[in-house]
């Protein structure tokens, strides 16, 4: 097989839930905790009454937010009871491949994020390969909400230098799965899944130039627990720890900046040649912080939090699904993609936008 200088993203698509969870939902059923949110985590985490020289930007960001207890949060995806990730993953694969006018016959290696998967101890990518139809090879992939862009890096230089001609990689993340609705936590969480196909393309587009750290400075901030539901059911549940909030506020910046400049310098171009920012936006504020941090314009970052929450790992492909359909992306345009994950990685590339199919819109 051929070797492909040029590669990168075909094609894209998201998936989510049908159910919607509104902030009425906490007033209904949780008013005692709305009103005393802030002893709660959701508030020790998003505080910015302990700020510190490295969190700076990050609270100035963060302050407009802190007088609504749900901090930014409108509107989240929620799986319905019993669902698992697999069914939204399903869906957006199948858009993604008609979106690119590929088959089955034509992907030759999956690689797929679930953030958590449907069982404990497999990945989802056999199952899905299976369902799909697909002959070749097939990986689980996990690096927090930062999946997308270890499994982009793994999947442009597979193709590049031949050894597949096509890569299809689907991330999802379903928090609503091991967050407790009466943890203030769940307010800024929802569910979503989005596929990327990634393959060869015209020269000087796609893939430009990666930078990835890991996170382990946070080992210890988050955590899944295993408890058993009133039903008998055993999950696994998120915890925080004591200091996750500065530790996450503090490491912020430093870590965005790193990797941002050092992708834009690997690229060989320069901050005001990037037509769009991309970070990904676990916050309502986190649009405006990352655009902050580098000093470019707010308009060119974009930020889609009210619709969705927090959807972790599905959020890039979330952003950069919306900035393309609303006519924010052309062919030939820089794009700046930013992730970070908690226990995991951060990373950021750049890309020079081609012309990329869309799946059907959400």
């Amino acid at each position: 097989m051929h070797a492909h200088p040029s590669t990168g993203i075909r094609a894209m698509s998201v998936a989510f839930p049908e159910g919607r969870r509104t902030n009425d939902f906490w007033h209904e059923r949780y008013p005692e905790i709305i009103a005393s949110a802030e002893r709660h985590n959701l508030a020790k985490v998003w505080s910015a009454d302990d700020s510190t020289d490295a969190s700076r930007d990050f609270d100035e960001e963060m302050r407009p937010y802190t007088s609504d207890p749900f901090r930014g949060s409108v509107e989240r995806r929620i799986l319905a009871p019993g669902q698992l990730p697999s069914t939204l993953e399903l869906r957006a694969a199948r858009d993604v491949m008609r979106a690119a006018g590929l088959g089955p016959e034509d992907i030759g290696l999956l690689i797929v994020g679930s953030f958590l998967p449907d069982r404990i101890g497999n990945g989802n990518a056999a199952f899905l390969a299976r369902d799909l139809g697909l002959s070749g090879a097939a990986w689980s992939i996990e690096s927090a909400c930062a999946t997308v862009l270890p499994a982009l890096q793994n999947a442009c230089a597979l193709v590049s230098v031949g050894a597949y001609r096509h890569v299809l990689i689907i991330v999802s993340s379903t928090y609503s799965r091991v967050l407790d609705p009466s943890d203030t936590i769940s307010w800024f969480a929802g569910d979503g899944a989005g596929a990327w196909l990634v393959g060869p393309l015209d020269e000087g587009q796609g893939l430009l130039g990666a930078h990835l750290v890991h996170t382990g400075q946070t080992c210890g901030a988050a955590w899944y627990e295993p408890t058993m539901t009133d039903e008998g059911e055993f999950k696994a549940m998120m915890r925080s720890g004591a200091g996750t909030g500065r530790l996450f506020r503090d490491l912020a910046k430093p870590v965005l900046v790193e990797c941002c400049l050092s992708a834009i310098d690997k690229a060989g171009v320069s901050l005001d040649d990037i037509a769009l920012f991309a970070f990904n936006t676990p916050t309502a504020w986190y649009a405006g912080f990352g655009a902050r941090c580098l000093g470019v314009p707010r308009e060119r970052a974009v930020n889609y939090y009210e619709r969705y929450a927090n959807i972790g790992s599905a959020l890039p492909t979330t952003n950069l699904y919306h900035a393309a359909e609303e006519g924010r992306l052309s062919p030939g345009d820089l794009v700046l993609v930013y992730c970070i994950g908690s226990v995991s990685s951060a990373g950021a590339v750049v890309m020079r936008w081609g012309d990329v199919g869309l799946g059907p819109a959400p």
